[in-house]
């Protein structure tokens, strides 16, 4: 279906789609399916009213121009970020301040309890912070093992 629609932004920055039978929908939002383990798989365009109006297989497969509109419309809605290294934690016993190193800097964050790390598939994890903001561990083994040991304290 990816051959077949248009997307663009309109004056006031929102997503309109236009479908191969002419049909518009103004502004569409792209979800994806599988954000954490299949991110490139599955982008569903949602219309406001929560229907979906377009569906697309891969992001790899689009033209560069609508990839880079897709990806910068997802960036902006999707905030996750992924957890490097954890230089320290002010207690084991929770609720703690953790001070970590991200894909998209250093930050400290509270985690309230150990309910709030969360295992994803054999290695990976997501953390929710006392902000609902969640940091992902994409694997465990490529921590550093200091990193390891401090986060062992929580599992």
């Amino acid at each position: 279906m990816t051959a077949d629609i248009r997307l663009e932004r309109n004056a006031f920055g929102r997503l309109v789609l236009t479908c191969a039978d002419g049909e518009t929908v103004e502004g569409v939002v792209p979800v994806r399916a599988f954000p954490i383990a299949a991110p490139d798989d599955g982008i569903a365009l949602v219309a406001p009213d929560g229907r979906e109006a377009a569906w697309i297989e891969r992001l790899d497969t689009l033209p560069a121009p609508l990839r880079q509109l897709l990806e910068e419309e997802l960036s902006r809605r999707e905030f996750m970020p992924e957890i490097r290294r954890i230089h320290g934690v002010s207690s084991f016993a929770t609720p703690s301040a953790w001070s970590v190193g991200t894909d998209r800097g250093d930050t400290e964050f509270v985690l309230w309890g150990e309910e709030f790390i969360r295992r994803l598939g054999k290695s990976g994890l997501l953390i929710e912070d006392s902000r609902g903001i969640h940091y992902l561990v994409r694997d465990l083994k490529a921590l550093d093992r200091t990193s390891r040991r401090l986060l062992d304290r929580f599992l």
